[in-house]
C-alpha cells in the first residue's frame, strides 16, 4: 500500500525530497479515532510548543504528536479497561516489526531524530550527520545521534500483556511504528535502559517535571490501542496526573 500523495518538504540546512512512502498496515485496526499518518509527517518539521520548564536556547523538546490535555487524560483514562496482565508466552520483539521505511529512505527511528532533533542535518541514506536532541526523560542534551534512543511510550513486552499478544502482524507493525500519537520518543539511552518494559507503576521519569506529560502520553497511547492497564498501574497515572 502507498500514501496517495508524494510529500516534498525541505529540512534546515539540508534539501531533500521523498517520494513513494511505505505507508502503516491498516486491516485490522481503527483508523477512525487516528490521526493520518501523512498529516504527522508534514508535522514532524512544524515547530511546535514545548510544554515543560524552558530550555537553553537553541534546543528542542521531543514532542509527538497527540499529547491529550490532562482533563482529556483523566477522561482517557476513565475508559480504559483495568485488569490483571496477560501472559508473557510466546513474546519476541520481532514479532512488531519496527523501524520500517516510512518515506523515502527514512526508517521510523531516523523520523523521530529529525522530529526531535534542533539543526538535525542527513545524508543521502536519511542519517543524521549533526544536530542535537533533547532528552526529556532527564533533561539531557545528546550531540551525538547514534547516542540516542527511540522509545516505545508503551514498551512492547507491556503492549504484549495487555492485549496485543492477539493481534494481527499488521496492527502490531504499525503499533512499533506509529508517529501519529505520542508512541515515540527520543531519549538518552541510559533513561530508555533504565525504563526497560515497565509500567508506571514500577518507573517513572527520573525529571520530575516531566511526569504529567508521561501519564498524558502513555494514556493516550493506551487508549488509541484499547490495550489494558492493571490497577497498580491506573493509581500511578492518577497521581502522575496530579502534578500537571
Amino acid at each position: 500500500m502507498k500514501f496517495t500523495n508524494t510529500i516534498a518538504f525541505l529540512l534546515a540546512g539540508a534539501t531533500t525530497v521523498f517520494a513513494s512512502p511505505t505507508a502503516f498496515p491498516t486491516d485490522d485496526f481503527d483508523l477512525e479515532a487516528r490521526t493520518d499518518h501523512s498529516q504527522a509527517i508534514e508535522a514532524i518539521l512544524t515547530p511546535r510548543t514545548a510544554e515543560a520548564a524552558p530550555l537553553a536556547k537553541g534546543y528542542a523538546l521531543a514532542t509527538p504528536p497527540g499529547i491529550p490535555s490532562a482533563s482529556a487524560a483523566r477522561t482517557l483514562l476513565n475508559g480504559l479497561t483495568v485488569g490483571s496482565p496477560g501472559s508473557m508466552t510466546g513474546y519476541s520483539r520481532d514479532l512488531f516489526r519496527h523501524w520500517i521505511i516510512i518515506q523515502g529512505n527514512c526508517d521510523a527511528r531516523e523520523m523521530v531524530l529529525r522530529r526531535d532533533g534542533t539543526g538535525v542535518n542527513v545524508n543521502n541514506a536519511c542519517q543524521p550527520t549533526s544536530g542535537s536532541w533533547y532528552s526529556p526523560y532527564d533533561g539531557v542534551t545528546v550531540t551525538v545521534s547514534s547516542s540516542v534512543d527511540i522509545d516505545h511510550m508503551i514498551p512492547l513486552a507491556n503492549a504484549w500483556i495487555s492485549g496485543a499478544s492477539g493481534w494481527s502482524a499488521s496492527r502490531r507493525q504499525a503499533f512499533a511504528n506509529d508517529l501519529s500519537i505520542p508512541q515515540l520518543w527520543a531519549v538518552t539511552a541510559s533513561s530508555n535502559r533504565s525504563k526497560g518494559d515497565r509500567s508506571p507503576d514500577q518507573w517513572s521519569p527520573p525529571r520530575a517535571a516531566f511526569r504529567c506529560t508521561y501519564a498524558r502520553s502513555w494514556i493516550q497511547v493506551k487508549s488509541s490501542y484499547n490495550l489494558r492497564i492493571t490497577s497498580a498501574e491506573k493509581t500511578a497515572l492518577t497521581s502522575m496526573l496530579n502534578t500537571c
